[in-house]
């Protein structure tokens, strides 16, 4: 295997830094570990960010995630970590994970956890017709 899961969030600069632009990642096959019956736990992470002066690579991010496969984790504190690592990485305007757990037990489990920066003001939002 030419590839192998990685705790590393490569990065690149933001090809258009004075423009507040959306970037979304949808990532349906996140896996992590139950960290009380280590059976594996399915997500669809949906990560939306406003970069400053960094983007994060698309390829890293593939296996930064991966890298979670084999870990025990609760969804809120797994939810939040990413988030924390992508935030130290790329310094975003602003930053969002939805973290959809698929069913266990019956239960369905979403996490959602933000970033802001300090100072960044949201632009106001168009409406159209």
């Amino acid at each position: 295997m030419t590839t192998k899961p990685s705790k590393t969030l490569d990065t690149f600069d933001n090809p258009k830094p004075d423009r507040d632009f959306t970037i979304r990642i949808d990532t349906p096959e996140f896996t992590c570990l139950c960290p009380m019956t280590g059976q594996p736990d399915f997500a669809t992470l949906k990560l939306e960010y406003i970069p400053d002066k960094r983007c994060v690579e698309l390829k890293s991010f593939k296996l930064y995630i991966w890298s979670y496969r084999d870990e025990g984790a609760f969804h809120e504190a797994v939810t939040n970590r990413i988030l924390d690592d992508l935030v130290a990485a790329i310094s975003p305007r602003f930053m969002r994970l939805t973290a959809k757990f698929n069913v266990r037990g019956g239960v369905y489990t979403d996490v959602i956890a933000e970033h802001q920066a300090d100072g960044w003001v949201p632009p106001v939002a168009v409406v159209l017709p």
